[in-house]
């Protein structure tokens, strides 16, 4: 259950992302509650895994489906470039997010 709160908390953490983008510095309403909103539930979630989890691969799941997804979204809804080496990149960070959690296991 604390690696799917994880996971869920890594969604949230893109959508905070997403929404600090698009509140234009905090001067849109609508986005900056969703940010506020979605910030606060993205650090509950990973603060209550973090309980149950080793912090280590907890943070880098965290971190790197929040990193992976946002860029995602930024290259499919937001107009930002889509490039070979972006698209490397982010499955480099889901390597290195496995690589963690593997490199864990057992010890």
């Amino acid at each position: 259950m604390a690696w799917l709160v994880l996971l869920f908390s890594g969604v949230l953490e893109a959508g905070w992302a997403i929404s600090l983008k698009l509140s234009e510095g905090f001067s849109r309403l609508v986005p900056t509650l969703a940010f506020l909103v979605l910030a606060a539930g993205s650090f509950a979630g990973l603060a209550w895994a973090m309980r149950l989890l080793p912090v280590g691969p907890a943070y880098a799941v965290w971190t790197g489906v929040g990193a992976a997804l946002t860029a995602v979204i930024g290259m499919i809804w937001l107009g930002d470039a889509v490039s070979v080496i972006k698209i490397v990149s982010i499955v480099l960070i889901i390597a290195g997010v496995l690589g963690l959690n593997l490199a864990g296991v057992g010890h």
